[in-house]
Order: C-alpha cells, then structure tokens, then sequence
C-alpha cells in the first residue's frame, strides 16, 4: 500500500492528478456559475449557498492542479535531464 508521502514522489501520478484537478475545477466553477448565477430563481437557500461555494471551490481546485502540474513538469524535466546526462 502507498502512503501519501509514497504518491507524492511520483511526478507522473501528480500530473495525473493534477490533470483531475484541472478538470473538475473547471467543471466546477461552470456548473457554480450556471446554478448561481442563471439558474437562482429555481433554487432554495441551500442550494444557492452551495452554487456559490462551487464558485470559490472551482478556482481554488484549478490553481492546486496547475501548481502541482508545474511541479511535476518541472521534476520531470530534472529527471530526464539527469538521465541525459550519464
């Protein structure tokens, strides 16, 4: 089993992830947008504080994924660099 200091150390699996987070931070900050913002009338109290919070947790997963995604490039980039040279 891998622990969570184990999953960090592949840059490949990070990528991957950050890839995930990309993705479903953009899906949600559109679906809180829509919901919040288009779609308000149709919904109760409830649900509109959670269409709002999909509009702070959508940007907030985006920029997670893009700075992993830099790191993991970046540690790549390293690897293959060291590997080049010998």
């Amino acid at each position: 089993m891998i622990g969570i200091y184990g999953f960090f150390d592949s840059a490949q699996r990070v990528l991957k992830l950050s890839h995930v987070l990309l993705l479903g931070g953009l899906i949600m900050l559109v679906a809180g947008i829509v919901l919040a913002y288009w779609l308000d009338a149709y919904l109760r109290l409830p649900q509109l504080v959670a269409a709002h919070a999909l509009t702070i947790l959508g940007p907030t997963a985006i920029k997670l994924g893009y700075v992993m995604r830099l790191s993991s490039r970046n540690r790549l980039r390293l690897a293959s660099r060291s590997a080049a040279s010998t």
